[in-house]
């Protein structure tokens, strides 16, 4: 299986558990590794027959700012979810962090697989 990276995006969105979190934007920074096949992708030079990375992007942006989530681990979830029904995608590992979370560590988050890694 080949993959697809995105690496650190970042995202803008209402999440947290205390109400001042609930109240202001917060960064966060996503990397995925997503499952495809690019061979005739890249045989052809076709976008059309790979994942487009951009299209990502812009769609998980789209969803953080249409959102807001208490839990990392809920927002994780449903962006996986999300991936895989409306790109199709088969497996991926997607990392959310939430830099400042706690104040001696860089960043606070998630890492989750979802799907079937076919190698």
């Amino acid at each position: 299986m080949d993959m697809v990276l995105i690496e650190e995006l970042a995202l803008e969105a209402v999440i947290g558990v205390y109400e001042w979190e609930k109240r202001i934007h917060q960064r966060l920074l996503l990397s995925l590794e997503l499952g495809c096949d690019i061979a005739q992708a890249a045989r052809n030079d076709d976008l059309s027959a790979t994942l487009d990375y951009a299209a990502i992007s812009q769609r998980l942006q789209a969803y953080c700012s249409e959102h807001r989530f208490e839990l990392v681990e809920t927002f994780a979830e449903r962006m996986a979810s999300l991936l895989q029904e409306e790109f199709g995608i088969a497996w991926l590992r997607l990392t959310l962090k939430k830099p400042g979370a706690v104040a001696d560590a860089a960043f606070v988050g998630v890492r989750i697989e979802r799907g079937e890694y076919r190698s």
